[in-house]
């Protein structure tokens, strides 16, 4: 199930054989690791619509710290508050969260609920098919995200835009990505990076790192078996140099850093695990 069949429900990458993402390359930078690996919710969003307290649980006892919130569909209609109390008792934060289009008709509510949990970022999850039918639909929404991430700043937060697949559609050579990237405003919006969902995209996400690299804030690590691919897959099994963009990114330490995965071969939570122990190790 994707993402949007599942809210409904709820109301060249460097190419390379996948080996390349697990050995160094000759002179590649190999001192750094991650300080901290987080977890987009959506990547176990079935057990957490069952039981969201255990969920958060697991993820903690894997070794994630850090969790990505899902705003736009109610945290699983769990109250802010019981969600925090959950983050804390399991060792987690969650400094940013996806959010709806109807979020942003209703922003102070999501400010005051992003005060309770600890949110730094309201990211949008998706932008609206109708927003991608046109370049002008496109530039509209970056409108209509510079007016909310100005709003949004006078409660010390930040706006968010993350990539989806569809975003990378082109109108006589314009993508219209870069068309709603270069005209949203970076003091008021910063850019989430979901390197898969570029890659299924078309989109080579170190392009894009080489492009807009200082605006990307937030990244949500994700593997594809190959480009323009319909599913992604675990970390080190499929075709991106993840090791690569690591490295391309500036002051990761400052940055937010998720695993996301969308499909799996068995249980997600055995993903899940052998995505923290890739991602956790990986030096670059």
């Amino acid at each position: 199930m994707d993402r949007r069949s599942f809210v409904h429900t709820l109301g060249a990458a460097l190419v390379a054989p996948a080996v390349a993402c697990a050995m160094p390359r000759a002179g590649a930078a190999t001192s750094r690791r991650l300080g901290r690996v987080g977890l987009q919710l959506y990547t176990l969003r079935d057990a957490a619509r069952v039981n969201l307290e255990q969920t958060l649980a697991e993820i903690a006892a894997i070794g994630y710290k850090d969790v990505e919130l899902l705003m736009s569909m109610n945290n699983f209609n769990t109250p802010p508050a019981q969600v925090r109390a959950m983050l804390d008792r399991h060792g987690l934060r969650a400094p940013s969260t996806h959010i709806g289009e109807n979020n942003l008709d209703q922003l102070d509510r999501a400010a005051d609920d992003a005060r309770i949990l600890g949110h730094k970022y309201l990211i949008l999850a998706n932008l609206p098919d109708d927003a991608r039918k046109s370049l002008d639909g496109f530039t509209s929404w970056a409108d209509k995200l510079n007016r909310a991430g100005e709003a949004v700043r006078k409660h010390d937060l930040w706006l968010g835009f993350h990539d989806e697949a569809p975003d990378f559609v082109a109108f006589d050579g314009k993508v219209g990505y870069d068309a709603l990237v270069e005209r949203l405003d970076p003091n008021l919006v910063r850019l989430q990076l979901d390197v898969g969902n570029a890659a299924q995209g078309g989109r080579d996400p170190m392009d894009l790192m080489n492009r807009y690299g200082n605006r990307y804030w937030a990244f949500h690590i994700k593997d594809v078996p190959a480009m323009k691919a319909e599913h992604d897959t675990e970390l080190g099994k499929g075709v991106l140099d993840l090791r690569a963009l690591l490295a391309r990114i500036t002051d990761i330490d400052d940055k937010l850093v998720y695993v996301e995965q969308e499909s799996y071969p068995g249980a997600p939570i055995d993903s899940v695990r052998r995505d923290y122990e890739y991602l956790s190790t990986l030096r670059f």
